[in-house]
């Protein structure tokens, strides 16, 4: 059962009210019984101590009263009294009649009918008030020497001596419950906080450090068995809740990645569906002035000055006219049309294509030959590189390294310079389109976008950083098995 007036108590408050309190009544229990049975002993002791003093006068007394030796008989009384336990001792006569008394002048059988009646009954001891004090009282017959009672002898001691005895006794017994029940409440007390009460503080204090903020604190698994299993218990719990936290934070970071890519899917489609709109718009009227300015190059002579201003007007068609492809290829998200392919002889065709362009910076390739076939769009993948790699000779100073690298089930390929770099703080949106670090006129901002349109659909990532060689490092990686698509 709980404690129904106090809904919430401590620990220490449960020991002290359902192990002390009971033992303490039980000591109680006892010690009133123990009492008891000593106080009924004491009394029959008294009663004993009395018979036996009448009983050693009786037959002294019996002679006298049977000689009328009235001397004889006040001598044995008065020897009876001297002993300290009689509070006075009377003799009566076969008819009730006071014969001789020692001590108080106030015997309570003076009528002779109750005289008669306890002789005729043998011994008896009783109570009676005396100037309201307890008195016992006891009677033995006295006989003559042909057996016939002649008398009566009444002997009789104050309760009031016993009792004092008795008070005594409580006094004492009362000082000694009083004295366990420190000692016991001592006992439990630092007993409680021994071996409980300091381990329990202990783990209270550790929990409301963890509800602090200190997620990493843990409990140290001290005394008993049982509050050390609780303690390691508690630690157990608090790893799971860590484990689940952190799982939890993972996913939402999961998540927001997968809302934020997304969003970006979204975005570019939509400038996809617009570029490739846009391109298809200015392919053809590009056409068109390019044909009509080649038709007129070809009736002016070279040496005119108007032949000049044409072949400008062409260079900026061609112009417009790769600006119309790099739309038209951002648009353009077709589904890949993987089949096996050599990722070295891939990077050689994209190198050649790169250095014919520009050859102010050569291109070193690194990487091993013996690589199996891997499952890729050519066109794609040759575009994506084109444009890192193509990026990277614009930026270099003097040095451009391509290489790739197998680990477990990916290819990785890497293309960096040492080149000024990019700034961290424009890294995030380098894949944006149309975000670009060059001049007016010397890019779209499309080429990056492209590339990592080309990895994120052969399911790999690309990144950017700083490279060793100062400049920037632009990284990709390819399953070597196609994804399950």
């Amino acid at each position: 059962m709980g404690l129904p007036s106090l809904p919430h108590y401590s620990l220490r408050t449960a020991l002290l009210a359902f192990v002390l309190l009971p033992l303490l009544g039980v000591m109680l229990v006892v010690g009133v019984s123990a009492l008891h049975t000593v106080e009924t002993r004491m009394e029959l002791r008294m009663q004993e101590d009395i018979e036996l003093v009448a009983r050693a006068i009786q037959l002294p007394l019996s002679r006298s009263l049977e000689r009328g030796e009235r001397a004889g008989i006040q001598r044995a009384l008065d020897s009876a009294f001297r002993i300290d336990q009689v509070y006075g001792a009377y003799v009566y006569d076969a008819q009730g009649e006071l014969v001789a008394a020692s001590g108080p002048r106030s015997p309570s059988m003076a009528i002779s009918r109750e005289a008669r009646d306890i002789t005729a009954e043998g011994t008896q001891g009783l109570y009676e008030e005396r100037a309201g004090n307890p008195v016992y009282s006891f009677f033995i017959p006295l006989s003559d020497a042909g057996g016939r009672i002649n008398g009566l002898l009444q002997v009789t001691r104050h309760r009031a001596d016993f009792l004092d005895d008795l008070v005594e006794m409580r006094g004492q017994a009362l000082l000694l419950l009083v004295a366990l029940v420190v000692l016991f409440l001592g006992v439990v007390l630092l007993g409680h906080h021994r071996a409980v009460g300091r381990h329990v503080s202990h783990m209270v204090e550790a929990m409301a450090r963890v509800g602090r903020g200190d997620r990493h604190y843990r409990v140290t698994p001290t005394g008993p068995l049982e509050l050390r299993g609780l303690a390691k218990a508690m630690n157990a719990m608090l790893d799971s809740t860590g484990r689940s936290e952190a799982a939890l934070a993972r996913q939402r970071a999961e998540q927001q990645a997968l809302e934020l890519r997304l969003r970006e899917s979204e975005k570019l489609a939509a400038l996809g569906q617009l570029a490739a709109g846009v391109a298809h718009e200015l392919g053809s009227p590009l056409g068109v002035i390019d044909g009509k300015a080649q038709r007129a190059l070809r009736r002016i002579p070279a040496d005119d000055a108007l032949h000049g201003e044409l072949q400008g007007i062409r260079g900026e068609v061609s112009r417009m006219g790769r600006i119309v492809r790099q739309l038209m290829d951002f648009g353009r998200r077709n589904p890949l049309h993987r089949r096996p392919e050599s990722l070295p002889e891939l990077v050689d065709a994209v190198v050649a294509r790169v250095s014919a362009e520009n050859d102010r910076v050569p291109v070193q390739v690194t990487g091993p030959r013996d690589l199996p076939q891997i499952p890729l769009d050519r066109t794609r993948l040759e575009q994506a590189l084109g444009n890192l790699l193509q990026n990277a000779v614009q930026a270099a100073r003097s040095r451009v390294i391509l290489s790739w690298s197998r680990d477990d089930a990916v290819l990785r390929v890497v293309v960096e310079d040492d080149g000024p770099g990019i700034d961290p703080v424009i890294r995030e949106r380098l894949f944006e389109p149309f975000f670009t670090t060059k001049p007016v006129g010397a890019g779209t901002g499309l080429g990056l976008s492209v590339a990592h349109g080309a990895v994120s659909d052969h399911g790999g990532e690309l990144r950017v950083d700083e490279s060793p060689l100062g400049g920037a490092r632009f990284s990709f990686s390819l399953p070597l098995e196609a994804p399950n698509e």
